[in-house]
């Protein structure tokens, strides 16, 4: 791979054994992402994106086939060495945001740094940092109850973006939110990329996938459409 790779996928399958049958959710996907792509993985519901997302993710491992990230197999770490890599390598948005809800806004951008030994004061300040990047550093000692859905999602962000990852995987990031708080995350999200981040967006929504430069279409676990737009 060249250095300018981050993301290799190899012939990936994935198997799920669903009683006496057997379902492949990805059937032999072969797929490169370059460092600062912004892509879109789409297509309707069964298709393998959630199965894509966990793997790229490293949330799970393929049946067959090879996933490199940063240089790295990812099926012959530990799953000490797989939550490491999580933790500082991936940065994960979620539609349904995943804060702490008795945790201020500042402490829940923290955990990352907490799971990865950082010392407090440096946390803090790397914490404060990221929300001022995203644009909610004045809502830092908020509680996630008194922050709208889009400032929540920008929380969300920050602590995504808090470990410097290499990739930063975002999973349906702007599906509780209303239009007008959508779009100001994909703006959001535009000028992430701009200033060289790699995001991953897993989203159905052909008005968020457009954002991309990229589009990654699956139908029944195989890519079936890849061009840049």
């Amino acid at each position: 791979m060249s250095d300018s790779t981050l993301i290799r996928l190899d012939g990936v399958r994935k198997r799920y054994a669903m009683g006496s049958t057997e379902l492949w959710a990805l059937n032999g996907v072969t797929l490169g992402i370059n460092r600062g792509e912004y892509i879109a993985i789409m297509g309707p519901s069964g298709s393998g994106k959630s199965t894509m997302m966990n793997i790229l993710g490293c949330l799970d491992v393929p049946t067959e086939g090879l996933y490199y990230l940063n240089g790295q197999e990812i099926e012959k770490l530990t799953d000490d060495e797989l939550a490491r890599i999580r933790n500082r390598e991936i940065g994960f948005v979620f539609q349904s945001f995943n804060l702490l809800p008795r945790t201020q806004a500042v402490a829940n951008v923290e955990l990352p740094l907490i799971y990865a030994g950082v010392p407090r004061k440096e946390r803090h300040e790397r914490a404060q940092e990221a929300m001022v990047k995203v644009g909610i550093g004045a809502r830092a000692h908020h509680l996630p109850s008194e922050l709208s859905g889009g400032e929540q999602q920008r929380v969300a962000i920050a602590r995504a973006l808090v470990t410097k990852p290499a990739l930063i995987l975002a999973d349906e990031p702007t599906g509780n939110l209303d239009s007008k708080s959508s779009d100001d995350i994909m703006a959001l999200f535009d000028r992430l990329v701009q200033e060289g981040n790699t995001i991953i967006l897993v989203t159905h929504e052909a008005d968020v996938g457009r954002h991309a430069r990229r589009m990654v279409r699956l139908r029944d676990g195989v890519v079936v459409e890849d061009h840049l737009q």
